[in-house]
């Protein structure tokens, strides 16, 4: 528990520094230099033809740096995403691992409880720090101390309520990404239409430019936030969901294969 901390600390420190990185280089070298461009045709072919209706283009959508903010948000809450699943499918492999390998029928006494936890004890430290090794040592170690089925139950059932609540507490950095991407794209909006009031003097003579795209940076910051934060809160809840059934597996597990086959003599 204590090492993966660091590293899942440093971990979320590079994917951020990775996201500005590869988000920033691909605006400054492609998008905003492809939106101009396509800005500048548009300008162009209303010039020679007063009729002529722009089309939306993807470049002029994400071209602001509300957008691009956004974007560097989505990527870093993406890998801290992959990094946590990636986390549910090595706790899921202990679970299904079946790490005590009890033979069906078999019952466990207070005296065998020391030769099970040496088997547990006997893993890598990275396992061991595992709910499942973790759950099952601490269900193991109170029945050896105490004798008592009922002190391992409420034992087994505390060390996954904590492991809930853990889980649910290093959520709140991905929980203030999915609030900070709508923030931002509102921001654009305010942005925006600030834009477009302070080119309003304009419009009166006749040049709706400034208008329009102002009014356009307000709109798109809105729509590409509200998209990403649409997509950001299905992914979160879908690792939520998965967070918490592992959990309720795991008490499953040790009421299952552990606590019923608990005998005193």
């Amino acid at each position: 528990m204590t090492r993966r901390a660091p590293n899942e600390l440093f971990f979320t420190l590079f994917v951020l520094a990775i996201a500005i990185l590869i988000v920033h280089s691909a605006y400054v070298l492609h998008v905003r230099p492809t939106a101009q461009a396509i800005l500048q045709a548009d300008r162009l072919a209303q010039i020679r033809d007063p009729g002529y209706v722009s089309q939306r283009s993807f470049y002029v959508l994400i071209k602001d740096y509300e957008q691009e903010a956004v974007l560097i948000l989505m990527l870093w809450a993406v890998g801290i995403l992959g990094y946590k699943a990636r986390q549910q499918r090595i706790e899921r492999r202990a679970l299904d691992a079946d790490m005590l390998k009890l033979p069906d029928g078999m019952k466990v006494l207070p005296e065998d409880t020391r030769e099970y936890s040496r088997q547990l004890e006997s893993l890598p430290a990275d396992e061991r720090n595992l709910l499942v090794p973790r759950a099952l040592l601490a269900s193991l170690g109170r029945f050896g101390a105490t004798r008592s089925v009922q002190d391992v139950s409420t034992v087994a059932h505390n060390v996954c309520q904590t492991e809930a609540e853990r889980l649910d507490s290093e959520l709140s950095m991905l929980r203030y990404i999915a609030w900070a991407i709508p923030a931002i794209g509102f921001i654009g909006t305010v942005r925006g239409i600030g834009d477009a009031l302070s080119q309003a003097h304009k419009a009166v003579g006749g040049d709706i430019s400034g208008v329009t795209e102002g009014l356009g940076v307000a709109f798109n910051s809105t729509l590409i936030a509200l998209l990403l934060s649409i997509l950001l809160m299905f992914l979160l809840q879908a690792l939520q969901r998965a967070q918490e059934r592992l959990v309720l597996d795991t008490e499953t597990y040790l009421d299952q294969r552990l606590i019923r086959n608990m005998q005193v003599r």
